[in-house]
């Protein structure tokens, strides 16, 4: 039985092979990774989570982005599409193109069972990484539950969940909220009769 060796890319080849995609992936240590569709669920959660802090910030020095818009993670060399991203005063970007980010304050994740386990472990330590990074959120679609990263001034990280709708999520990096009805408003689990 024969294998098919692994292709390792550099960065500049990953750039130049993602800006001319139709499809988006990720990279990390040489390697492309494909990027599944998401579930109407998940755009659903994405789409309301991203009025709420379009609405709540609307006044403010910050930008809220979703979905499309990659972030690099400079210390660790990782290249991500993450859910939705919130920057406080001027976006920066790793060139000219300006089509990746270089430091989100808030980042926000809907869990799906495939990346899940990812999101909350590799992922999120590579994220640490981040000097501008100061909150992390974690939705599920498959259920009513968000969790809350967020970095004390010691440089650990507290972690708080909920899974009542009737809850909210105080996001002190932008000072702002998130409530759960809101988050999961006309979805499947919004269980509010």
């Amino acid at each position: 039985m024969s294998t098919q060796p692994k292709t390792f890319y550099t960065p500049e080849e990953y750039l130049e092979l993602e800006r001319n995609s139709e499809t988006k992936g990720g990279y990390f240590s040489g390697e492309i990774f494909a990027m599944g569709g998401a579930t109407p669920q998940h755009v659903l959660i994405v789409t309301n989570v991203v009025s709420e802090l379009r609405s709540q910030l609307k006044d403010r020095p910050c930008k809220v982005y979703s979905t499309d818009l990659r972030v690099k993670v400079e210390p660790t060399g990782l290249y991500t599409y993450p859910d939705v991203v919130v920057v406080w005063d001027d976006p920066k970007f790793s060139d000219d193109q300006k089509d990746t980010l270089t430091n989100p304050v808030l980042i926000i994740e809907v869990l799906s069972d495939s990346t899940k386990n990812y999101d909350r472990g590799e992922k999120f330590e590579l994220y640490r990484t981040l000097d501008s990074f100061k909150e992390y959120v974690l939705i599920a679609q498959d259920k009513l539950h968000v969790e809350h990263h967020v970095r004390q001034a010691d440089n650990t990280w507290v972690l708080s969940e909920t899974n009542r709708i009737e809850s909210q999520i105080d996001l002190s990096s932008v000072n702002c909220v998130l409530k759960l009805s809101e988050i999961y408003d006309k979805t499947d689990r919004d269980d509010r009769g």
